[in-house]
């Protein structure tokens, strides 16, 4: 019997869509929202849920970044049958994706016990949202936004992939956030930091949730709720990408740290008075 009712998918599924790639922790506001509804946290089908629908907000991404992503993949493919190709900066960042993939599948699989268990507590969600604003703001302040999406290479690349492994982690950090932070500290500017962001969460976040397909269906997870998760996530989060582009294009991320800030002042006086059970 499913957790998870068709209703609930439909509200989860625009939670993740709105979440997933705003700095704000999709996972920390998943488990709120989960909380909120009644929904047991920690049951086996209802974090097999969470992961799944994540695949309809990365396919927003392969969507709306498509013709960047043919760009890439096509120059990945002729580099490896044309050595001369290899110089070009498509190529060179084809493979960075790839190896700065590697660290948190490492991370996911060593750490999926714990991750799953201790660390999925609220309470970490609640400090992981104050701890992680703090460290946005001070990207933020630091960066001298000076280098666009030509100047990455692969140290950078690797930096802020190696970065989500802090939200892997700690649920409520953000894996956005963490990156783009990451790459604000390394002077890309916002457009760019963000535009990567993007680009290293799409093997990270599909390959979790392929990975977690199987669990959330053995576990009891209806195939209905899943879908309809899916698919709510994907219109919400098509729509999320364009604005967030927009946005950060002429803001800074302090709207982001304050919400985050509020949010978990919230949900710690929430878990305080007991309205939420860790």
């Amino acid at each position: 019997m499913s957790a998870i009712s068709v209703g609930q998918a439909a509200v989860l599924g625009v939670v993740e869509g709105v979440t997933e790639f705003l700095p704000v922790s999709s996972t920390g506001h998943l488990k709120i929202t989960e909380g909120l509804m009644g929904i047991p946290v920690g049951d086996a089908s209802v974090v097999g849920f969470t992961a799944v629908i994540q695949v309809g907000a990365i396919a927003a991404v392969l969507v709306y970044f498509f013709k960047d992503i043919v760009r890439i993949v096509s120059a990945w493919g002729r580099g490896l049958a044309n050595r001369e190709e290899r110089y070009h900066h498509d190529y060179k960042f084809a493979w960075w994706v790839i190896y700065a993939t590697i660290p948190i599948v490492v991370v996911g699989l060593a750490a999926k016990p714990l991750i799953e268990g201790t660390l999925a507590s609220l309470w970490v969600v609640a400090g992981s949202l104050i701890v992680g604003s703090a460290l946005m703001w001070a990207a933020d302040q630091m960066g001298r936004h000076k280098r666009g999406e030509d100047d990455t290479g692969l140290k950078d690349a690797m930096l802020v992939g190696c970065s989500q492994i802090l939200a892997l982690l700690f649920p409520g950090f953000s894996r956005s956030g963490a990156t783009m932070s990451t790459a604000l500290i390394l002077d890309l500017d916002r457009v760019a930091a963000t535009r990567l962001s993007f680009f290293l969460g799409i093997p990270a976040l599909t390959g979790a949730g392929l990975y977690e397909l199987k669990d959330a269906i053995g576990a009891g997870v209806d195939p209905l709720p899943l879908v309809v998760g899916t698919a709510v996530s994907f219109v919400v989060a098509y729509a999320s990408i364009a604005w967030l582009l927009k946005f950060v294009a002429r803001h800074s991320f302090n709207a982001f740290v304050l919400y985050r800030i509020v949010i978990g002042v919230l949900l710690f006086g929430l878990l305080g008075t007991g309205v939420l059970a860790a």
